[in-house]
């Protein structure tokens, strides 16, 4: 069990790497039994849960018949996902706690095999766009002003996220999220759920009281150049300034990239993830942040043999931050490693 302190906490509980997955299940039940009690005692509250799962097919419906779903997950927001956690294991959580009371809302959208059938990843998307956008409208809010961040998970992502890509350009022009106006901080990564049709899952982070003079965008124009000089709409990163005086920074999905856009250390995995952290520690250093302020990372692997290479680097440089690492398609072949992170300021 890993964990970051303060009054926003993200803490990572993997079940063991041995058993079957209801053994593992049991023993992460109990586990975050456990945690959950702490976290009472201490004034901290669940806030959302992200599940990352090794076999979503074989695993969904056990998993969302369990006790620690019925019992514990459910308690606030959560996601599922087929990611697979690198080490062994089936089953891996990252739980946010907090002793704040934030406005927001954490929408899993997916989509049913029936839904799916016979569906390009173009469509597949703008499907789950208009699901979210019908349930913002629901909740009084919408696109454009209230969602913070999304995640894209995209099932086979060298064949299928050119469609992604192009359908999210679409429905944000429809919406007005444009080059002069602003996008989403996002990740666009391999990742799927257990229904077989199904090319496209979308996650969203909605704010339904937070105004546009609230966010910030972040650039580090001499690390990594705007993202619609290669045709995505996604921000960098983004600050939200809440009332409280904290201030909470949301970091896409991040890569080895440079200025202009190209990649950076192709074949090298090390220096890829030595070049991300640089990126990333430049998209704070924009916001006023630095990496001390880092909560957790979210680290994607295409290649599993890379996993004790990136894990080194991440226990050289950041040795006090939780991270999990995944094995996940990154959206270029020749980026070998991503993050995401996110960090937080005054909240100690």
């Amino acid at each position: 069990m890993k964990f970051s302190s303060n009054m926003d906490k993200y803490t990572i509980i993997s079940a063991p790497n041995s058993g079957t997955f209801s053994q593992r299940l049991a023993h992460l039940h109990a586990s975050v039994d456990h945690f959950l009690v702490a976290e009472q005692q201490a004034g901290r509250h669940l806030q959302y849960t992200k599940v990352f799962l090794s076999d979503a097919a074989n695993q969904e419906t056990e998993l969302s018949q369990s006790p620690l779903m019925q019992e514990q997950l459910r308690r606030a927001a959560f996601t599922v996902i087929q990611q697979p956690p690198i080490g062994g294991t089936k089953i891996a959580l990252l739980l946010k706690t907090s002793d704040e009371a934030d406005n927001f809302c954490l929408h899993a959208i997916r989509l049913t095999d029936e839904e799916a059938a016979h569906l390009s990843s173009y469509v597949q998307t703008v499907m789950l766009f208009d699901k979210y956008i019908a349930a913002a409208k629901q909740m009084g809010t919408n696109l454009k002003t209230h969602c913070v961040r999304t995640w894209l998970y995209v099932r086979d992502i060298d064949a299928n996220y050119a469609g992604v890509v192009r359908a999210r350009n679409d429905v944000f022009r429809q919406h007005g999220l444009t080059i002069d106006t602003h996008f989403i901080a996002s990740t666009g990564i391999g990742g799927r759920t257990g229904e077989s049709n199904v090319l496209v899952a979308m996650d969203f982070l909605t704010y339904p009281d937070i105004k546009e003079e609230q966010k910030t965008y972040l650039q580090a124009l001499d690390h990594l150049n705007p993202t619609h000089e290669y045709g995505v709409a996604f921000e960098r990163a983004t600050r939200i300034s809440f009332p409280s005086g904290k201030q909470q920074f949301l970091v896409s999905g991040t890569a080895s990239i440079n200025h202009r856009g190209e990649v950076m250390h192709v074949g090298d995995v090390k220096q890829q993830t030595r070049r991300l952290l640089e990126n990333i520690e430049a998209l704070l250093h924009n916001g006023g942040a630095t990496m001390q302020d880092v909560k957790y990372f979210i680290v994607y692997l295409r290649d599993l043999a890379d996993a004790h290479d990136v894990e080194e680097i991440l226990n050289e440089q950041h040795p006090d931050t939780p991270h999990i690492l995944t094995l996940a398609e990154v959206c270029r072949p020749k980026w070998l490693v991503e993050m995401e992170c996110i960090a937080v300021k005054g909240d100690e």
